[in-house]
């Protein structure tokens, strides 16, 4: 069977989220210029640019497809591949089930750093395992991973009863953001002892940062990036077939990301700035003639006025 491998950075924050600086178009732009096929952006708790971002995709030779990060009841979550903003402030299973009910992908961000609203591993519902420190699936099988975490296997009610619950998609194992490497291990293993997908994703709120972290996405049944869908991609990351690419120094495209990124960013507020002066000018031009126009008229009339004073 034909194949076709797809990167994309599934963590992008734009100028509508609270935190971010730059507009849809830039980053789809950029995307496109430093060799990804897909940017998810992700805001905090608002989709609207985001699904308008995966509109333009297209446009720009890119898959398009629309997320959200919601904030739960216990931390951040990536809702991917979504047409609507999840519940906020609900618990972490609960926004899971939602967005596999509206046919999105649930992926941990930043998973157990607190000082960015990071879930708490014990928050994350998860097979349920045995005495023997073997994982027991939903169906009551024994899996062959085994937990090696003192705190996992336990959900947020305690009770680690957690069969047929729902559970994530993936994890993301490396945040570009994460200042030392110890959050980003420690979500490798917690990913591996449960055999989640792993994902890696810039987190990115300035343009130079899109793309310092990204997921290679092999996608089955596909001849070329152009066949790929976002059904495909979302398809792929339950499955399971991604790979990461990522360090917290700029990846391979660094000389792109950083001098592209500056070019770009100034040819793009240039055109936008020579618009909005076009339209300003425009916009003058026409008061400016409304205005004489209303003077002549007004000019008319009065001299009219006078004229029938001394007539």
């Amino acid at each position: 069977m034909s194949s076709v491998t797809v990167s994309i950075d599934p963590h992008v924050h734009s100028d509508e989220s609270y935190d971010g600086h730059e507009p849809v178009e830039l980053i789809l732009e950029h995307a496109a210029e430093i060799g990804l096929d897909a940017v998810v952006i992700t805001d905090h708790d608002v989709i609207g640019e985001s699904k308008r971002a995966a509109e333009l995709a297209p446009e720009y030779g890119l898959i398009g497809i629309p997320g959200v990060e919601v904030s739960t009841a216990h931390g951040h979550l990536l809702a991917v591949g979504v047409e609507r903003m999840p519940p906020r402030r609900r618990p972490y299973d609960e926004t899971i089930a939602w967005i596999h009910d509206h046919g999105g992908v649930a992926i941990v961000p930043h998973p157990f750093q607190r000082s960015r609203h990071g879930v708490r591993q014990r928050n994350i519902p998860v097979p349920a395992i045995d005495d023997d420190g073997v994982i027991r699936v939903a169906d009551g099988s024994r899996d062959s991973a085994t937990v090696d975490d003192g705190d996992a296997g336990v959900r947020g009610d305690g009770t680690g009863e957690t069969d047929g619950i729902d559970e994530v998609d993936a994890v993301e194992v490396f945040n570009a953001w994460l200042f030392t490497g110890y959050r980003n291990r420690r979500a490798r293993r917690f990913a591996a002892t449960y055999d989640y997908p792993g994902v890696a994703a810039s987190d990115a709120h300035h343009l130079e940062y899109v793309g310092r972290a990204f997921t290679d996405v092999e996608v089955d049944g596909r001849e070329s990036v152009a066949d790929v869908t976002a059904a495909d991609v979302l398809d792929a990351i339950r499955n399971g077939t991604t790979t990461v690419d990522g360090r917290r120094a700029p990846i391979r495209m660094a000389a792109k990301h950083y001098i592209g990124a500056a070019g770009r960013k100034s040819g793009y507020y240039a055109r936008t700035s020579a618009i909005r002066s076009a339209t300003a000018a425009r916009r003058a031009a026409v008061e400016t003639l409304s205005a004489a126009r209303v003077a002549a008229i007004q000019g008319t009339h009065r001299a009219a006025r006078i004229l029938s004073w001394i007539t």
